[in-house]
């Protein structure tokens, strides 16, 4: 079946997911994340052929970066979504597979996206893109997850990154009004580009990592507890 292609958007504005390549990690460690978020920053500025700088790519307005997916709510500039999306995926692959000594492809070939057309469906993906580890029972509250635009939003001065255009939309909703949103929970019949709906009572792909990651944090305390005690001669 041929391709469908895709749903050009009026705006240029588009939310588009990338995925690892059957369910793979495309972050392993916090280097990673910051790694990406240093190529979203580096890919954004356009150059004259002499070398000044002569525009933009593209614009941010919000990112998720989770364990093996990203969200990204960007807009058109010099590049297209689907070319401005290859320059950032091929520098990060680059990245990954000489970090990690490994060849081949760390994304499907064809990331998902949609079209925004109107301020109501930006306003709820928004929301949608900063939940999303709330939804995935990664964190409890949506400023408690590190690797989200949210930080830029909440206080662009403490993000190592600042790379999404965020005075553009403060400028249409306060910022009071948007922090209520954004902590508002979405509807469970938003989905917003949801790549496979988990099957219910199965926990997500994030999920599983987070939790194994909170094991081993909490096991790795309990031994150091032992070895204390047991130097300390009460065990």
């Amino acid at each position: 079946m041929a391709r469908q292609s895709r749903q050009s958007s009026g705006t240029g504005i588009y939310h588009v997911m990338m995925r690892g390549i059957n369910h793979q990690n495309i972050f392993e460690e916090q280097e990673d994340y910051s790694q990406f978020l240093t190529t979203l920053d580096v890919m954004a500025p356009s150059y004259a052929p002499d070398g000044t700088p002569s525009g933009r790519n593209y614009v941010l307005y919000a990112y998720c970066l989770m364990t093996n997916h990203i969200h990204l709510l960007i807009r058109e500039r010099e590049d297209t979504v689907g070319m401005a999306i290859k320059r950032i995926a091929s520098s990060y692959v680059y990245y990954y597979n000489r970090k990690y000594s490994r060849d081949g492809h760390l994304f499907r070939e064809r990331f998902k996206s949609e079209s925004v057309n109107d301020m109501a469906y930006f306003v709820t993906l928004l929301r949608y893109i900063h939940q999303n580890p709330v939804k995935a029972g990664m964190v409890g509250e949506v400023k408690d997850y590190e690797f989200s635009s949210w930080n830029e939003y909440t206080d662009k001065n403490s993000t190592l990154f600042p790379v999404c255009d965020t005075r553009t939309v403060l400028n249409r909703i306060p910022y009071s009004e948007l922090s209520d949103l954004v902590n508002e929970p979405l509807s469970d019949d938003v989905s917003c580009l949801d790549i496979e709906a988990a099957s219910k009572g199965r926990p997500s792909d994030d999920q599983v990592m987070w939790l194994i990651k909170e094991k081993l944090v909490r096991q790795t305390a309990v031994l150091s507890s032992i070895c204390q005690m047991r130097l300390k001669g009460q065990c």
